[in-house]
């Protein structure tokens, strides 16, 4: 277990229930969470879809209302998003969340809104080996700052700074910086998404986003086939889900070479991203997609791509690199943080 900054020392009783929200654009996870041994338990969690509802507070009354026999003492949303003074509002959703106004509607005194990705590192420390799978194993003699990048709809990005003792999480949205090519193909995918988007950042080619904006290049631009089955397929279904399947399963060539060129940006970014941070302490991959690719993580190319960098290879060489196999680290994080992250308790 990584030792946290805030709550390492402090045991909460065992009828300690909090709140906690894994919110995006298009769902709302929410759990009622109890403690064992300073580690948060989800005793029941619900997914909710956010176009349903008019705003944050009516999911969490639907939530309770299912629940009247449990009473939450605190409530902590992680939100993807940038998040300043408790409040946070999304752009592809018509909702503005703000911790005051959730108190007051609740009548919970202790609201916290922090970014789904800090909610995600403090989540890592509460796990245990069996939840994640290491793809490299680096030098477990050195210590240092940790990176977690989560490629899932958009790219999430945030860190954990050592202090010589203890962690501590903090958000960034280094998911929208901008892509630089390093291939003459890389030159041309930037030409293509400039047509879309006056920036262009790693996210549009290292998220889900980017997964299906990397095979539309392949298809208008390289003009790779595109079977029936397959355009059908993605007319009807989850676009990333169908094309990484269809990589996994070599189904179709298009399909194959999105997502080796996908396998190489998030390489690329994780690097940049170990060494923005000097992550000595280990890179973690979490969100949505990397547990369902593990077969073309494994493959030698995401780490060779990964170990370069320039002259800081023995940076890479130091930390580990994990995928984070349990998808409910961001709700145990937020759950963590709202019994301890409230008030500086």
């Amino acid at each position: 277990m990584i030792p946290l900054a805030i709550g390492s020392n402090k045991k909460p009783s065992d009828n300690t229930i909090v709140l906690a929200a894994d919110m995006g654009g298009t769902k709302v996870n929410l759990a009622l969470c109890s403690f064992k041994n300073g580690k948060p338990q989800i005793l029941t969690n619900a997914k909710f879809r956010s176009k349903d509802y008019a705003s944050i507070y009516q999911v969490i009354e639907d939530f309770l209302h299912s629940h009247p026999t449990i009473q939450p003492t605190a409530i902590c949303i992680g939100a993807a998003g940038p998040v300043s003074n408790n409040r946070v509002e999304f752009t592809n959703l018509s909702w503005v969340v703000d911790a005051t106004e959730i108190a007051n509607e609740t009548g919970i005194k202790k609201v916290a809104i922090i970014n789904d990705l800090e909610a995600t590192a403090y989540g890592i420390a509460m796990l245990d080996d069996e939840d994640f799978c290491t793809l490299y194993k680096g030098n477990d003699n050195i210590n240092g700052n940790i990176a977690i990048i989560a490629p899932g709809t958009g790219l999430g990005q945030a860190g954990m700074y050592f202090d010589g003792k203890c962690y501590s999480p903090f958000a960034s949205e280094g998911g929208h910086c901008e892509f630089a090519p390093r291939t003459a193909l890389d030159m041309e995918l930037l030409q293509y998404l400039h047509t879309k988007k006056t920036i262009v950042s790693w996210e549009h080619v290292a998220s889900g986003l980017g997964i299906y904006n990397i095979y539309s290049f392949l298809r208008d631009v390289k003009k790779m086939e595109e079977p029936q089955w397959l355009k059908e397929a993605l007319q009807s279904g989850d676009k990333t889900a169908v094309i990484s399947v269809a990589a996994q399963e070599n189904k179709a060539a298009i399909c194959v070479q999105t997502m080796q060129l996908f396998v190489q940006y998030l390489a690329q970014e994780t690097t940049n991203l170990l060494l923005k941070l000097k992550a000595t302490g280990g890179v973690f991959l979490g969100g949505g997609i990397p547990p369902k690719i593990l077969s073309l993580l494994r493959q030698p190319a995401f780490l060779t791509i990964y170990m370069q960098s320039d002259r800081m290879e023995d940076l890479t060489n130091a930390a580990a690199v994990k995928v984070v196999l349990n998808d409910h680290a961001a709700l145990l994080g937020a759950a963590y943080y709202a019994l301890f992250g409230i008030d500086g308790e």
